[in-house]
């Protein structure tokens, strides 16, 4: 067990804590990033990212994130395969963490990046399948699915978005509710009734997602929760739109949050309630969820740090961690 001090502790490694990190050590405040149970982020079991800007070709999102964190760790960042399990917060600067390892880790700021991962249905083929024709993201990857066959389970707002965004590519959208009727807000029904190109099955679960002989998804087995009945839909592509859970946990009674657990933050700052303390990316965001937006806001709540530790050393009695150990 060691004791780790730094003037920055960025806990998650997605394109949000990265990117902290990035700015973080290009201001000299030798951060530290504990990259959590799964480094790099959902982009890691994403396979073609293709909307991040700068690469004209599709690129892996596992590489993408292999190169955030290879130049985050260049321009002098610390990673740490650690997994914070209880973090003090209340009594303010300097705050301290400690992690799965036992280790402890004192630091004067601290950017939270821990995420959110997309809720899933558990049901047969859904897993072996993602990036071969189910996803959780249609703004991701529905552009994959030009003039194809799409489905999008759910009956929230997200499913509805999502359904409606997939027009844009496909003619052919179905949405499929274990329900007689959505959850959605009235004027995103009423867009989804609108469009000729959406389609809707009620009362029905997927039981299994199949592959075809290409290995890629082809069809769905449903079953009618009225009947029992079980059906079969041909689709190219399935879309899994039953919401996103944030990883928040650890910060449960610490911080405020939303109903659904995502952090409150200052609007359009990465700033909680308690100074010093930093949200970005997905664990505070349930709008956007995008690679780019999440890693703008890593930036953001890095600037932020920084400003706060300079107003910190401006004033009088007041003492900023020395560098790592």
């Amino acid at each position: 067990m060691a004791t780790h001090r730094t003037k920055m502790l960025i806990i998650g490694s997605g394109p949000a804590g990265y990117s902290a990190a990035i700015y973080a050590a290009r201001a000299m405040l030798e951060p530290i990033v504990v990259q959590g149970l799964q480094p790099g982020g959902q982009l890691t079991i994403t396979t073609d990212v293709e909307n991040y800007p700068g690469f004209r070709d599709v690129v892996q999102g596992p590489w993408l994130m292999e190169e955030m964190k290879a130049q985050a760790e260049h321009v002098g960042t610390r990673m740490m395969y650690d997994i914070i399990v209880s973090v003090d917060l209340q009594n303010g600067s300097p705050f301290r963490a400690v992690g799965d390892s036992g280790d402890e880790y004192i630091a004067d700021t601290i950017v939270i990046a821990t995420g959110a991962q997309a809720k899933w249905l558990g049901a047969p083929g859904e897993q072996e399948l993602g990036g071969k024709g189910v996803s959780a993201c249609a703004t991701c990857d529905g552009f994959f699915y030009r003039g194809k066959k799409v489905a999008v389970i759910g009956g929230g707002n997200t499913a509805v978005e999502e359904a409606l965004y997939l027009t844009n590519h496909s003619d052919d959208v179905t949405l499929i509710h274990r329900r007689d009727e959505l959850r959605a807000e009235k004027i995103l029904q009423d867009r989804l009734f609108k469009n000729p190109k959406i389609s809707t099955l009620w009362n029905k679960t997927v039981e299994s997602f199949e592959a075809g002989e290409d290995g890629a998804l082809s069809h769905l087995v449903l079953k009618d929760t009225q009947t029992g009945e079980t059906s079969t839909i041909d689709v190219d592509g399935a879309f899994v739109a039953i919401g996103h859970a944030p990883a928040t946990e650890l910060f449960k009674g610490k911080l405020a949050m939303d109903e659904s657990g995502y952090l409150d933050v200052e609007p359009g700052t990465p700033k909680t309630a308690i100074p010093g303390v930093f949200a970005a990316g997905d664990v505070t965001d349930h709008v956007y969820r995008q690679a780019v937006t999440a890693a703008g806001m890593g930036c953001m709540a890095a600037l932020d740090g920084e400003r706060y530790l300079a107003a910190r050393a401006d004033a009088p009695g007041e003492q900023v961690t020395e560098a790592a150990e």
